[in-house]
């Protein structure tokens, strides 16, 4: 790189400049890969935290999509689930937004509703009628304690720990047993009589009162062979924590513009830096040329390009993710925002690959140099 080193230090304001917008790309990109990464975790922690192998909904009308908002499923479905092959437990899962308030402060939580001991839930085994487990965020706005009371829907119930940061549809979640959530969500409307949830079909259960039901059902599993004739038998649809995030309301259209923002910067730094070099290397035609004369090979002055362009991105690309990291750091407590290795190292190393590959396409014109330009054979 003996001449990539020269030409850095011989055009030392270009180059600054160019590791400038280098710089500041990385640090957009950086800032909107974590901020990314916590507004999703805002958005389905509660979901991808479960203990569960696959969440059951109840199967959507024609024409409709699987939505958490919709789904409602019934004793019935869930006590046939319970005994279909390959399950080893199905319990009902009730989500609904709530409000609680404790003393003079409210907020607007969502509440899950558990069998009292489940397991899904942190410190399920505190779970009970009357009593409920906050996530440390919903037990911040509310200013309470393992101890304390809150209300929900005009229920005092009483704070049976605080666990976990669990979050969902961006908000903090508090979990409850089954039947005081089935207080605070009433059902959307009654199941009609032999219909595949109302308890009276064939093979589908007792059923208990009519005021039961959930929003899904947690599976765990030890076979998933008949889960398509399950769905069929019991009208439901079965689908993992991760397949099911899509029934979010809001998830997919917010991740999937944070998302596209991401990649046109990405797009936008290899453009960038592909015409950054590619002007650089028609300024420097003669000296390629001359360098060709002496003897030089196309593949050294290849590499040689090459490595300066990746020299750039690669000072570059360290300085804006320290400055993606300090501000994340500085900012992480006020705006929902991660800090890990996926959103810092990973936008960093697309960074440079992508730079690199567009300097490399940018430098071929070193191939088509004709060495005969430097002793004037084009003049």
């Amino acid at each position: 790189m003996f001449v990539a080193r020269r030409d850095l230090g011989f055009a030392k304001g270009r180059f600054a400049l160019m590791g400038t917008v280098i710089v500041l790309i990385t640090v957009l990109v950086g800032l909107l890969s974590g901020l990314t990464a916590g507004l999703g975790r805002q958005n389905i922690s509660a979901i991808t935290g479960l203990p569960a192998d696959r969440l059951v909904f109840s199967a959507p009308a024609d024409g409709q999509k699987l939505s958490f908002t919709d789904s409602q499923v019934t004793p019935a479905q869930w006590d046939g689930w319970a005994a279909a092959p390959g399950v080893r437990s199905a319990e009902p899962l009730g989500i609904a937004t709530t409000r609680a308030a404790a003393g003079a402060r409210t907020a607007a939580l969502s509440a899950f509703g558990l069998p009292a001991g489940s397991a899904l839930a942190p410190r399920g085994d505190l779970l009970a009628p009357g009593r409920v487990v906050l996530s440390a965020s919903a037990a911040a706005d509310l200013d309470v304690r393992a101890g304390s009371t809150l209300t929900l829907t005009g229920r005092e119930l009483t704070v049976a720990a605080v666990s976990g940061d669990a979050a969902f549809s961006h908000l903090p979640v508090v979990w409850t047993s089954l039947a005081d959530w089935q207080l605070l969500a009433p059902p959307a409307a009654p199941p009609a009589a032999g219909s595949p949830g109302s308890g009276t079909g064939p093979g589908l259960g007792s059923g208990s009162g009519s005021g039961e039901h959930a929003t899904v059902i947690a599976l765990s599993l030890s076979s998933a062979d008949g889960l398509a004739d399950a769905d069929r038998r019991f009208a439901t649809k079965a689908l993992t924590p991760d397949d099911s995030l899509a029934a979010i309301g809001s998830y997919t259209s917010e991740n999937g513009s944070l998302q596209l923002m991401r990649g046109f910067l990405f797009a936008i730094s290899a453009l960038v830096v592909g015409a950054f070099f590619t002007v650089w290397t028609i300024q420097r035609s003669g000296d390629v040329a001359v360098l060709k004369a002496l003897g030089a090979s196309t593949g050294y002055l290849l590499r040689d390009a090459l490595g300066q362009a990746v020299l750039l991105l690669v000072a570059g690309t360290a300085v804006g993710t320290a400055i993606a990291v300090g501000v994340g750091a500085a900012v992480g407590s006020a705006v929902p925002f991660v800090l890990d290795a996926p959103t810092v190292l990973v936008p960093a190393a697309v960074m440079t690959g992508l730079g690199a590959l567009g300097a490399g396409l940018s430098i071929r014109r070193i191939t088509s140099v004709d060495p005969l330009t430097a002793l004037g054979s084009a003049r």
